[in-house]
Formats: C-alpha cells, structure tokens, sequence
C-alpha cells in the first residue's frame, strides 16, 4: 500500500463526539481550526495526513476537532477546498487585470502563468489530492468532484455573456480538462516546451470558438 493510500489511516469511521451546532462561536472557531489544518497541508502535503497529525497542527485534541468535524476525511475535504480557494483567488486576481475584462482565451492565457509557477506547497498538495481521488475513488473521489464544482463557475464567468449556458459548460469542461493534462504532464514528464506548445494551440481553439460566436439551434 502507498503512502497516498494510507493518509487518513484506515477506513473511515463515524465520530462518537458532539457536533458543533453552528453557533457564531463555534463556526468562528472551526474556521480557525480549519486554517491551521489547511496551512500544515500546504507545507507537509497529504502523506501521512491523519486525524492526530492534524490536531497537532491545530494546537488541540483530535476529540476537539471531531466536535467540528466529522472526521479526518470530512476536515481533508475541507482542507484541500480552502487550497483550492487560494489558487482561485490567486487565478482571479490576475484575470481580473485584464483590461476591459478580456476575451476568454486572454482571461485564459492570464491565468496560466499563475498555475506553472504557483507556490510549490500548494500545486503539491492539489497533486496529490487528485491522485488520491483516482487511486481510492469509492473513499476520496469527492476530493476530484469538489475540483470541478469549484473551477467550472470560475471558468463559465470568462466566457462570454452572450453564450447559451450549455455553450459555457461545454467550453469550461474543455479547459478544465486540458489544463488539467498540461499540468499533469509537465509534473510527469518535465517537458515544459511541449506543454507550453500545446497550451498555445488551447488558446488558438478558444480564439476561433469565441469569434465563431453562437451557433443557431438546427
């Protein structure tokens, strides 16, 4: 068994521990815990992840934490959102510099540079939480969907207004999927030339998608 396999330790069991009821109190304070955990991901990565370690990193008891969540997949899942949020956030503010709004493929081509050279914690941990997700799909295929529930809005923003919402999905999955095998493929094979090639030809695509403009209904 990998260590990928064994990062929440055994199958998952349901907590005997109180839930926070979601007072302002406690939800201030799972927001709290959840940071810390989400901080120690980005530095340690999801080997070895585990209810214990996470408490450690919290700065309380894993019984703690059970009264916040509902276990150390629940508190991974949640983690590895909040890492996904900061590389939104990091994606958006550079769209968001395009003047005018840009077309998609510049809000595309904007934000690329941002996942090549994004902070190395962060592009390791969202690594291996999709490998995670396809080595134990019945257990951590949640860590993928949450992915693309995450992502797809973002990218269905970019496209243009005038779209049918079907169009904007279709178009967002394209990206989501190819940018996702750019980026796999650089971690495998380091061949950044040949990814950076196949990136230009995804922009290309976009920019003839786009001026083709909405395809009448037959």
């Amino acid at each position: 068994m990998t260590d990928a396999a064994r990062t929440t330790g055994g199958p998952p069991k349901k907590a005997a521990y109180r839930r926070s009821a979601g007072s302002p109190r406690g939800e201030a304070r799972r927001r709290e815990l959840l940071e810390r955990v989400t901080d120690d991901l980005a530095v340690n990565g999801l080997v070895d992840f585990s209810l214990r370690r996470a408490a450690r990193a919290a700065g309380t008891t894993h019984k703690v934490l059970l009264y916040h969540f509902e276990g150390a997949d629940d508190l991974l899942r949640q983690a590895v959102a909040r890492l996904r949020d900061r590389r939104i956030g990091n994606a958006l503010a550079v769209a968001a510099e395009e003047r005018g709004g840009g077309t998609l493929a510049e809000r595309v081509r904007a934000i690329w540079p941002t996942l090549m050279n994004e902070e190395r914690g962060l592009r390791r941990v969202l690594d291996q939480a999709m490998g995670l997700a396809m080595y134990d799909t019945e257990r951590h295929g949640e860590l993928g969907r949450g992915a693309s529930r995450q992502y797809i809005p973002i990218l269905r923003s970019f496209c243009p207004p005038g779209w049918s919402e079907a169009r904007k999905l279709q178009v967002s999955e394209m990206i989501l999927a190819t940018l996702r095998g750019f980026l796999l493929e650089r971690l495998i094979s380091g061949d950044t030339a040949g990814v950076d090639a196949g990136f230009a030809a995804l922009v290309r695509a976009l920019e003839h998608e786009e001026a083709a403009g909405e395809p009448r209904s037959p």
